[in-house]
């Protein structure tokens, strides 16, 4: 049993967040998975659009996902740990 994945839930709740990008951010996505970035959550504040944000492989820096695909590595706001 030991094969069994069991962060089941973890690969549901990615699939939602991903369906909430444009074509340009799941595109741009799909490349920066590749080098270990990994889309956390959408932040969704008061009256603006809705800000993915991804994290490093190593969890030690954060970016924004523009509307265009591009990162934001300088967001101008802090992630809380």
């Amino acid at each position: 049993m030991a094969d069994r994945e069991r962060r089941s839930g973890d690969t549901k709740l990615s699939r939602e967040l991903k369906a909430q990008l444009n074509e340009d951010q799941r595109w741009a996505l799909g490349e920066h998975e590749r080098f270990g970035w990994e889309l956390k959550f959408i932040r969704r504040p008061p009256f603006q659009p809705p800000i993915p944000v991804v994290f490093d492989g190593d969890r030690k820096s954060y970016a924004v996902l523009r509307e265009d695909g591009t990162l934001d590595e300088n967001p101008g706001f802090e992630i809380r740990e």
